[in-house]
């Protein structure tokens, strides 16, 4: 596992093509972190190693399914995230597709989504370090020259996934609202 939050390179390329700039036009990263989606929609997962990034995702994945979509693993621990069509798609590399680390336990196969559209980040925290209320207007980070709103979550508090789910709905109501794209 990496301890880095951000690494910037490449995702894939043929080798006669140019490699764009980190954080520019059509850019690629991969970054140390966690993915989850709700349908086709996901979250982007931020912590260190040891945070709860992979045990949020775990029991993101448990939550039952309805209208919303159905939650499944996009990646774990790496995560290949790329600008397309003003919006950032996040993809497994394919060596940890479908891969998820369960702490105890060893890595298990999971469901997963092979690309889904990073619709919010979630960066995890201390507990007291969770805001009573979701900043209006909501924080942002600049991912692959895509700009997505940001939110701080308690990773291993039990209504964290709800909370994930929550999130991923009203970042979607969020763009829906000013963008019209959702």
């Amino acid at each position: 596992m990496r301890d880095s939050l951000f690494v910037s390179r490449p995702r894939s390329a043929p080798t006669d093509a140019m490699t764009p700039e980190p954080g520019g036009p059509n850019s690629e990263m991969i970054v140390h972190g966690t993915c989850v989606a709700l349908g086709t929609n996901a979250a982007l997962i931020r912590g260190s190693s040891g945070d709860g990034k992979s045990d949020l995702a775990l029991r993101f994945l448990s939550l039952p399914q309805d209208d919303a979509g159905e939650a499944k693993l996009v990646a774990d621990d790496q995560v290949c995230l790329f600008a397309k069509n003003d919006s950032l798609t996040a993809a497994p590399p394919a060596n940890l597709a479908g891969l998820l680390e369960v702490r105890g336990l060893g890595v298990r196969q999971v469901p997963f989504i092979s690309s889904a559209r990073v619709v919010v980040v979630c960066d995890l925290v201390d507990r007291r370090d969770v805001p009573r209320m979701r900043p209006d207007p909501w924080n942002q980070a600049t991912l692959a020259g895509i700009a997505v709103p940001v939110l701080k979550l308690a990773a291993f508090e039990a209504s964290t996934p709800l909370k994930l789910k929550l999130a991923i709905l009203d970042a979607m109501a969020h763009l829906r609202a000013a963008n019209n794209k959702v």
